[in-house]
């Protein structure tokens, strides 16, 4: 089974509780396995700087779901969790993104693996490093400890502790 890696992120609410709850979720996705959580990041707001900071982590999953079906389950998680729908860029209870499933490189209309803003996105980048920082990205064939050296994203993400 290929490791995924799914970015959370919540700026609604109580955030971390938001994280938590989708968590928990994503522990029970029949057919998967749960391997671990980065430590929870705030971060900036990314796209529309007029709203809360995100919290944000990484988790690292193993399962046998195919792309389509896992964003479809996912995005279940998310109605599940309270997300309401609202324009691109706007504050959200919930989001989560896969970020990579395996070394596949898939895109279909605006659903594309592995996701294509990692490599912009410090609230991304920090938390998989963390993880796994000698994951080679399959499309830019450098690892997050790399592509995170060279980013150009400056927006603030710190570790904070979280219970």
């Amino acid at each position: 089974m290929p490791n995924i890696f799914l970015g959370l992120g919540s700026n609604i609410g109580n955030r971390g509780e938001n994280i938590s709850k989708a968590i928990e979720f994503i522990k029970n996705i029949s057919g998967s396995e749960f391997l671990r959580c980065s430590s929870f990041y705030e971060s900036a707001p990314w796209g529309n700087e007029f709203q809360n900071n995100f919290i944000n982590c990484v988790v690292e999953i193993n399962t046998e779901i195919a792309p389509e079906e896992l964003f479809l389950i996912l995005k279940d998680i998310e109605i599940k969790c309270g997300r309401k729908k609202r324009e691109k860029w706007a504050e959200r209870e919930i989001d989560i993104d896969i970020l990579f499933y395996g070394d596949l490189i898939f895109e279909k209309q605006d659903f594309y693996i592995p996701h294509k803003e990692i490599c912009n996105r410090n609230f991304v980048l920090i938390p998989m490093n963390e993880l796994a920082p000698d994951l080679i990205h399959p499309v830019c064939k450098k690892n997050i400890s790399e592509i995170l050296a060279e980013t150009g994203d400056r927006l603030e993400c710190r570790k904070i502790n979280f219970n």
